[in-house]
Formats: structure tokens, sequence, C-alpha cells
């Protein structure tokens, strides 16, 4: 008999897996909907739908493993985070699918949420004022027009899964949009700055950032979402400080 495994849970979502069915129970319905919306478009590999029944959403297992986790080791090979890239650009140079992600908020809008938290993390003394006043002006070269791509959204390393330097499924696309590329990069090589070259090559940007790739705003949206990052982990029980996380990435920019 196969046991229930809790993937992730808190307030907003919950994620449990029986065998090879991952169940995705969100009272947001909008939200799953988005998410089959978003993997029936994709160039790249995706779970297969099983069924939806709103608020649960069954997906097959992927096969192979994750390229590692934020805090943990990579177990990928170079080229496998190279081939990772390759399927990021594939994905930026899809059409475009309708709504707007999380990588796609104004840039006015943007600007406030961080500003404010900054401002509740130092009131609250979650971080430093000096920690957080220097990955705020790093964040500032993320605040930039840019043009709208495909974008996942949410790419964290754990989301990509690789058999040898395959890619062979890329899952959790509830917050996938229209939104910045450099957003979906800098996701999925926070706390991993080491293959960023590696990405980049496979990206076909090369280890020198060409005119689509900016390392800076790179750099900048690691701030960002790490910024913004903090204070949701600890109040949902996660543990932002511990090494190679959100709080490691902000004292790297220091």
């Amino acid at each position: 008999m196969n046991e229930v495994q809790v993937v992730v849970a808190h307030s907003e979502r919950a994620t449990l897996r029986v065998g090879d069915v991952f169940l995705k129970v969100d009272a947001d319905r909008a939200r799953i909907d988005a998410e089959v919306e978003a993997m029936s478009l994709a160039p790249v590999p995706t779970p297969e739908v099983l069924w939806r029944k709103p608020p649960v959403l069954a997906i097959a297992a992927v096969p192979g493993t994750t390229l590692g986790r934020l805090g943990g080791p990579s177990t990928g090979s170079p080229a496998a985070w190279a081939a990772a890239g390759a399927a990021i650009r594939k994905l930026h140079d899809a059409p475009l699918p309708p709504g707007v992600g999380r990588a796609g908020r104004g840039v006015g809008e943007l600007a406030t949420e961080l500003d404010a938290e900054c401002a509740l993390l130092v009131a609250n003394g979650l971080l430093p004022a000096e920690l957080v006043t220097r990955n705020r002006q790093v964040a500032e070269a993320a605040l930039r027009p840019w043009t709208p791509v495909f974008t996942h959204g949410d790419l964290q390393i754990a989301h990509v899964f690789v058999d040898g330097d395959e890619v062979t499924g890329i899952i959790d696309w509830s917050e996938a949009g229209r939104g910045d590329a450099l957003y979906d990069l800098a996701t999925f090589t926070l706390g991993h700055e080491e293959h960023l070259d590696d990405v980049l090559v496979g990206y076909g940007a090369g280890a020198v950032a060409d005119a689509d790739v900016d390392l800076d705003v790179i750099h900048a949206w690691w701030a960002v979402r790490s910024l913004l990052a903090v204070r949701w982990l600890i109040e949902h029980g996660f543990d932002p400080f511990l090494p190679g996380c959100e709080v490691d990435v902000l004292r790297s920019r220091m």
C-alpha cells in the first residue's frame, strides 16, 4: 500500500504524493486553471494531467531527479544545468500565454511592494538595516522596463527534473504567464551562483551576458526574490536563515 507523502503544505496550498501521483490542493481555483493552461502551452516537458476536480489537481510524476534544492548541493552536471538553460530559452521563445504571472508585475507595483517589505524586515528586527539597505540598492537594477516573454514564474531548481543531461520535466506552473525572462533565470540559479555560467551557455548567452542577459539584473532579481521571501517563509514555518538559503543570498551581495 502506497504511503501518503506531504511534499509541501501551508495555508495557501498543499501538495501530496501517493505513489506516482501528485495531488495539489489549492483553494484558489484560478491558480489551478492557470497551471493546467500553462502546461498545455509550454513547449517543454511537463507533467501529465490525470484529472482535475477543484480544489484538487492530480498530475503524474515526471521521471528523473531534480538538479538540487536551495540550501543544498547541486546533484546535476554542468551539462545538465546547460540543458536546463536551453529548455528555459525554448520556453521564453514560445508565443506569449494569456495573463500576467508573478514575473510580470509592473515596475511601480513591485517597487512599492519591495519598499514596504524592506521596512517591515527592519522594523520587526528580522534582518539588519544595513543588509536590507544594501540589497534594496542591488534590487533597483531589476526595476526597469522589459519585453514580456512566456515565463514559468517560480522556476526553482527543485521544479526542474533531469535524467542524466536531459530535462525530463518542469513542474509547478501556477505562477506562469507573461513576465521578465531574467526573473526565471535568477529564480533558477538562486543560491547556486556557481552554475549561472552553465545555464547561460545552454540559454545561448555564453559565459559573458549578451544583449538579452544582463548579469546585474539577475543579481538584482536574487535580491528582490530573497527580500520578498524572508518574512513569508518565517510566517509559514520555513527557515530562510539555513545555510545557502535566502539570507545567505542577501549576505552574498554585501
